[in-house]
């Protein structure tokens, strides 16, 4: 008979996979439960969900919806990512309804060009583009984030109508911090060979957090962490998940990875430690901590969209692969996403300089060729098999 606790945590954890994969019905309910109050979509990756958060709004990350790319089609070129094309049939179809407005700020040229159609397309929804410096390095770097920073304070309380002051912001980066604590240590977790979380599992807890309210969503994560016991790792292949840098990867494309014979120990996906690694510092004044927690991301995950030239996304990789014990590195490369593509050459170099076997499974927002990933991963397991000493 299960514990009252187990039963609490699979309630819960069912919660958070319906938000996570139905974030219309969240947003429903939520909009129920606060009458009178806006939702507001942001795009990936670089937003500070507090400022609106802190403003009374519910800040959701945009998702990729999984629905087939139709009216959309018509509206960007078609090699601009499935995610982003995903968004213009969202907002050539009428599903961006869900949102009251979009707020962007970040510099990939496919998501500006999403957010155009969306301005095109849905002219009762504010859009606001921020544009984050990505130069990290630059003497004037701090200068800019800061001014950037104030701006998007600005323009999310002429969006909400509302003042926000510094200790609604400051409570809303606890709430926020919270809730990536209590993620980040379950990844962490992962890492140091606990399997007790599926990687299926663990994106949907990761892409709940994107779209719920973070104080609801660690409620309900800290149900279905004390309902879990530790589960140390079995001898399956170790492998770390690389890319997709803003959206999801397809769920069967994580279950056919363990099917395989691997065992996910660790990741850089959006949808997993990318999203959660980075803390904004509660003691100093809120805007500054939110400008220094932007300018500190590409140093916990670094990303190919920023330039610092003391951080490579290749050597946190390899050690990334050190701390958790991945055997072998597959990276899931959305079809014609630029920035990964650019770096992809030096990550490939770095990892055969260092013996780790990889994969690349580039992918689309249709039509997985999930049977041709499956061979190509059960040959990186046999091939990485061999890596081992005889008599470990």
């Amino acid at each position: 008979m299960e514990s009252s606790d187990e039963t609490n945590g699979a309630a819960a954890l069912d919660t958070l996979r319906t938000a996570a994969r139905d974030p219309r019905g969240y947003v429903g309910r939520w909009r129920a439960e606060h009458p009178g109050r806006k939702v507001l979509g942001v795009l990936p990756m670089n937003f500070p969900r507090e400022l609106a958060h802190a403003a009374g709004v519910l800040p959701v990350i945009v998702a990729d919806d999984q629905q087939p790319v139709t009216e959309g089609r018509a509206f960007l070129p078609e090699f601009y990512c499935g995610f982003t094309r995903n968004l213009a049939d969202q907002a050539a179809t009428g599903r961006f309804d869900l949102y009251d407005g979009l707020f962007v700020a970040d510099h990939c040229i496919q998501l500006l060009g999403a957010t155009d159609i969306v301005r095109e397309l849905e002219p009762r929804a504010p859009v606001f583009l921020g544009q984050l410096i990505s130069s990290l390095n630059d003497i004037s770097a701090g200068a800019k984030i800061a001014e950037m920073v104030a701006t998007l304070r600005t323009e999310v309380e002429s969006f909400a109508g509302r003042t926000i002051t510094d200790d609604a912001l400051r409570a809303s980066i606890r709430s926020f911090n919270r809730d990536r604590a209590l993620m980040r240590r379950v990844f962490d977790a992962r890492a140091a060979g606990d399997t007790c979380f599926s990687p299926v599992e663990l994106q949907d807890v990761v892409a709940s957090a994107q779209a719920m309210d973070p104080d609801e969503h660690h409620r309900l994560l800290s149900a279905v962490v004390a309902a879990r016991e530790p589960r140390p790792r079995d001898d399956r292949i170790r492998v770390h998940l690389s890319g997709h840098l803003c959206h999801a990867p397809r769920r069967e494309l994580l279950e056919v990875i363990e099917e395989a014979g691997a065992v996910v120990v660790d990741d850089d996906l959006w949808t997993g430690r990318r999203y959660l690694q980075a803390m904004v510092d509660e003691s100093t004044p809120p805007l500054e901590a939110i400008g220094r927690w932007y300018a500190e991301r590409n140093v916990a995950v670094p990303c190919p969209t920023r330039v610092q030239h003391d951080v490579d996304w290749d050597r946190w990789l390899l050690d990334a692969a050190e701390r958790s014990g991945a055997e072998a590195v597959v990276h899931l490369m959305p079809k014609f996403c630029e920035p990964h593509m650019l770096y992809y050459p030096e990550l490939r170099r770095a990892l055969d300089t260092a013996g780790l076997p990889q994969l690349l499974v580039e992918t689309e927002h249709e039509g997985i060729p999930l049977e041709s990933f499956r061979t190509r991963l059960e040959a990186l397991v046999e091939r990485t098999h061999r890596n081992r000493p005889a008599y470990a």
